[in-house]
């Protein structure tokens, strides 16, 4: 169909033919259509550039689709692993403010099954998309190369001048030769791009980063790997100028400012979104407040602030950087809750009963003044000392109320250590530790999830939308999988009961010994799901309670800010409209997000996990660069995870999962026991099970990649000699093991039960 015009075509016109149009319309359909030709091609090709930017098309060069649907054959990117099923997103698509990308379900093949373990988060595949009445389905084609893979990396040259580009994705084992160096040198890290549609084009470099070794270094391989947003457009940094600048009246909101509020945070917090205040009622219980802050004020729905937000789901943070959910005006300024500063804030007035139950709330605006901003160590050495103000007693009795209900509430309770990377002045590794859990962090916890069950019960009451924080029960599966493992430890777990948290707290306090606990607390880490947003109530399994929702964090989780603007609509809280120009007037939520909470939902849930890889990778980067000056020491080391081809041990204190490879085990077979989640020797029963401590040799640590690999010794302490090429034992029993492929020594395959896993 011809739609010839008089020069380029608007954004509005190309839309509205690549939506009309009955096949897929590429750069030549369109300029076709529109009867282009020259220099006006050149034009249209970098306008579809620009509207792919933002995210009006899908990008792809040879058939654009217009957002809102699902290309019948497409690139998509594995984002969830849940009991077994593999969910993806369109891998061209970000979550943005009007589109978020739909959740397809990935099916293998005719059979309709799920591809279950062949694939893992972050995979790539091509796939054929169907939409059904229950949602999208995704039939993959094939599995491709990780889009890390000639993307960043490492500028090698070879003994003939030839650059290659070594991976910094520890899961790409090959280098991609380069075509164009654009200027970089050996050994820079690099941004590149493919040269051509075959992977033999090699790739071209388009940004030279500098030093790989350099620990910024870390932040911005994970920030680029993940696909993490990390530069405010102009749009939305004007607007956010214009935001800090609203007045803060007095009007509709409550003056809470002569109240000795609290704000306590790491030493190192970058911002403040909450703070705490209690005082006794007189009948045993307390009166309290947690005031968060009233960032709904200063971002409207659908403004430039909110786009972008949205985008990015929740702040980043790396040990050199965060990377914000919203400018750094607001953020670490307007909406920070600073000492002898007046803020605007949604206060949570809590009614605490001497059982410590929260028996009322109610939720207003209100202008407060926080007396303090005070680190959690120093407000722990002030109770611990004796000499902490009123204020704070008072703080630490209305928790010690909290937390006896906990105790009766029984939520799940895993030792999971948080490391905390430390760094100098010239941005080098000072130190990395393990962080310490005080009383005072308790103190806080108690009080947000107090604050967080009131605003999903509220607006319960009021039949609101909410976004729920939801963690699922675990799956039968699952169960059945810690029944068998729980069985070679000589313990037993009954199906037929009702699966509580306060049972596997149980199970964990029947464990006297350490090993063994260790083992069985990964055994019950690995049991649970995953936690989601969501706009259908199913309970926090964890935390044993009904409905919970996140509103403490609004600065840095765009959930929490979503409730917010729920709880204004729900308890008429709207503000005066602002005179900020071109600012929306409305702070609660907009009609599309009202009627439709899923898609931001897992948006959001999307950005969360990117978010959690991210942080996890850096964290590696830093450690495996800690260590690299301390290859061949000893370690103690826990084994956190056993595969057929070998398992994975991390230093106790330290952190770092590094692979020590079947093959370095010695001359004996191993054979792999499902079920105990360990490797078995064939000839003499030595057994490394998950959860097991022991002696190993760092080997390599490459802080590129995050990758470690670990060496076991003997009783001597000497490394063991590996295996060398022979083939296994003859006389086993059939299914344990199978010599891999070519003989290769190590290379032993897991055979199975009799059925897909």
């Amino acid at each position: 169909m011809s739609r010839k015009t008089h020069g380029l075509p608007s954004r509005e016109q190309i839309l509205e033919f690549i939506q009309t149009a009955d096949t897929p319309a590429g750069k030549r359909e369109i300029a076709k259509a529109f009867g282009l030709k020259g220099q006006e091609k050149i034009a249209l090709k970098h306008r579809l550039k620009d509207m792919a930017e933002e995210g009006l098309i899908d990008g792809k060069k040879t058939a654009y689709h217009r957002m809102g649907g699902v290309p019948k054959v497409t690139v998509l990117r594995v984002v969830e692993i849940e009991d077994g099923e593999a969910f993806a997103i369109p891998d061209a698509w970000q979550p943005d403010d009007a589109t978020p990308p739909p959740r397809l379900r990935v099916i293998e093949g005719k059979k309709g099954k799920s591809r279950q373990a062949a694939l893992k988060t972050g995979d790539r595949v091509l796939a054929r998309t169907e939409e059904t009445g229950r949602g999208w389905k995704a039939h993959v084609m094939k599995k491709l190369p990780a889009r890390t893979e000639g993307l960043m990396g490492v500028v090698e040259i070879d003994a003939s001048g030839k650059g290659w580009l070594a991976p910094v994705d520890k899961r790409v084992r090959s280098s991609s030769p380069i075509a164009d160096l654009g200027g970089a040198e050996e050994g820079q890290l690099v941004l590149a791009e493919p040269a051509g549609r075959s992977p033999r084009s090699g790739v071209n470099v388009v940004e030279v980063l500098g030093d790989p070794l350099a620990p910024k270094s870390f932040s911005l391989i994970a920030i680029a790997k993940h696909g993490i947003p990390h530069v405010f457009p102009e749009a939305a940094l004007d607007e956010a100028e214009r935001a800090a600048k609203l007045p803060l009246s007095e009007d509709k909101r409550e003056d809470l400012r002569h109240l000795p509020i609290v704000a306590i945070d790491p030493a190192d917090a970058r911002d403040h979104d909450d703070a705490i205040w209690a005082e006794p009622d007189g009948e045993g219980g307390y009166r309290a407040l947690v005031v968060i802050a009233d960032v709904s004020f200063y971002v409207r729905a659908g403004g430039q602030i909110d786009r972008e937000a949205r985008k990015r789901g929740n702040s980043v943070y790396f040990p050199d950087r965060v990377v914000p959910m919203l400018p750094e005006v607001l953020s670490g300024d307007v909406c920070s809750l600073k000492q002898e500063e007046d803020r605007a804030a949604m206060a949570c007035h809590l009614r605490i009963s001497p059982e410590g139950k929260v028996t009322k709330w109610r939720f207003t605006r209100a202008l407060v003044r926080i007396a303090h901003n005070v680190a959690y160590e120093d407000a722990q050495k002030a109770i611990d000392q004796g000499n902490a103000p009123e204020h704070l007693q008072h703080l630490w009795d209305a928790w010690k109320l909290l937390f006896a209900a906990r105790n009766a509430r029984d939520p799940l309770e895993l030792e999971l250590p948080e490391r905390r990377v430390v760094l100098d002045e010239q941005g080098r590794i000072a130190e990395i530790a393990v962080r310490e859990r005080l009383d005072a962090h308790r103190v806080v916890e108690d009080f947000m999830i107090a604050a967080n069950v009131a605003a999903a019960k509220a607006l319960e009451s009021k039949t609101a939308p909410v976004v729920y924080r939801v963690h699922e029960p675990p799956s039968r599966e699952k169960l059945v999988a810690l029944k068998d493992y729980l069985a070679t430890f000589g313990r037993t777990l009954a199906l037929g009961q009702v699966i509580t948290p306060g049972l596997f707290n149980r199970m964990l306090k029947d464990v006297t010994d350490e090993s063994e606990k260790a083992q069985v607390m990964e055994a019950v880490l690995r049991t649970q799901t995953q936690a989601y947003y969501g706009p259908q109530n199913a309970g926090h399994f964890g935390l044993a309670l009904g409905s919970y929702a996140h509103f403490t964090s609004p600065i840095r989780r765009y959930a929490d800010l979503l409730v917010h603007r729920a709880l204004v609509d729900a308890f008429g809280l709207e503000q005066p409209k602002p005179n900020g120009g071109d600012l929306a007037p409305t702070t609660g939520l907009s009609d599309r997000d009202r009627d439709d909470l899923s898609k931001v939902s897992d948006a959001i849930s999307a950005a969360e996990r990117r978010a959690m890889e991210a942080e996890r990778d850096t964290i590696d980067r830093y450690v495996a660069a800690w260590l690299a000056g301390r290859m061949g020491e000893t370690f103690d080391t826990r084994i956190t995870g056993v595969q057929p081809f070998g398992f994975f041990a991390t230093i106790v204190g330290l952190g770092g999962d590094g692979l020590v490879p079947v093959s370095t085990l010695g001359a004996e077979h191993f054979y792999y026991d499902e079920a105990a989640q360990a490797l078995v020797g064939a000839d003499s029963g030595t057994r490394y099970a998950s959860g097991d401590r022991l002696k190993l040799r760092l080997g390599e640590a490459n802080p590129l990649t995050g990758a470690l690999k670990f060496e076991p010794l003997d009783a001597n302490g000497r490394a063991i000699e590996p295996r060398g090429d022979r083939p296994p034992p003859r006389g086993q029993k059939k299914g344990k093991y199978i010599q891999g492929k070519r003989g290769r020594p190590g290379n032993i395959r897991h055979q199975g039960r009799g059925k897909k896993r």
